[in-house]
């Protein structure tokens, strides 16, 4: 497949951008999470297919996720695990912002993709989330008309931020429209626990082995973004979920973000650290 073209407004941008002629948007804050399986072959990563309508990332496969919501932030949310003042050191955030980053992992998690990393207790899992009441909640976080905290004690749950794995940050290009500042987490499949395809925002959901991902999209099968292909490919090393969970422990966390250069007067767009982020090689 050949690198995608730049929409003409994105080019203008960049060019405005290096004459201090253009102020980028700030960018909102953000979480994803690669849900992993595992399987005989090899550990499987769950994706979905955003609405050809949407306004960020139309019609590419992606990980569950989505911005950080005011209430994410909320210092009652019951917690076990790492603590928000322990995550704040390795994202190089203030606490608050730690928290509502955590906070909002698990809950775009459950919004997306039906799985809850929470449990009774700080060495327990919730094993089932299917059913009519449980799908009420969920559609409740999503229209927000229930918040993360309100939902778990109601239920008598704690977030477990143990579950979780630091793995990246990424950071939406300045001349991008809708721009977000993105933690990417990994997370294995609690067991007992089932996916399901119950996000307004997809058309299409898949558990797939990374490296399969990546040949179909490199042979023009699927689209995906630089921070999905780049995550399926550090992935594809690791040979089962809890593997990929130890190494996020040592994982840098520096925000990745692409930069435009001019080369005369060609404009070049770099991804520091990335050599392929299209995933054409």
């Amino acid at each position: 497949m050949t690198t995608p073209a730049m929409p003409a407004s994105w080019i203008e941008r960049a060019r405005a951008i290096l004459a201090g002629e253009f102020a980028p948007a700030e960018p909102r804050r953000a979480a994803t999470v690669v849900l992993l399986r595992e399987r005989a072959d090899g550990p499987q990563a769950y994706l979905l297919r955003r609405h050809a309508g949407m306004k960020f990332a139309a019609g590419m496969y992606a990980f569950p996720g989505g911005a950080v919501d005011p209430r994410d932030a909320d210092h009652e949310v019951a917690w076990a695990g790492p603590s928000p003042d322990e995550w704040a050191k390795r994202f190089g955030t203030s606490s608050a912002e730690a928290r509502a980053i955590v906070a909002a992992a698990v809950r775009e998690t459950f919004e997306e993709s039906g799985v809850l990393l929470a449990g009774p207790d700080t060495a327990s899992v919730v094993s089932d989330t299917t059913g009519d009441d449980w799908e009420a909640d969920r559609a409740a976080l999503v229209d927000r008309t229930l918040g993360l905290t309100e939902f778990l004690d109601r239920r008598g749950l704690v977030l477990r931020s143990d579950l979780l794995g630091g793995w990246s940050r990424w950071v939406t290009p300045e001349f991008e429209d809708r721009r977000y500042d993105t933690w990417f987490f990994v997370a294995t499949l609690p067991e007992g626990q089932r996916t399901r395809d119950v996000s307004g925002e997809a058309d299409r959901v898949t558990w797939a082995k990374p490296a399969d991902v990546l040949a179909r999209h490199k042979a023009g099968e699927l689209g995906m973004l630089p921070p999905t292909i780049e995550t399926l490919r550090n992935l594809a090393e690791y040979a089962s979920p809890a593997a990929a969970q130890d190494a996020s422990a040592g994982r840098d966390l520096a925000p990745i973000m692409a930069r435009p250069r001019l080369e005369g007067e060609r404009l070049i767009i770099e991804w520091p650290g990335i050599p392929d982020p299209f995933g054409t090689a």
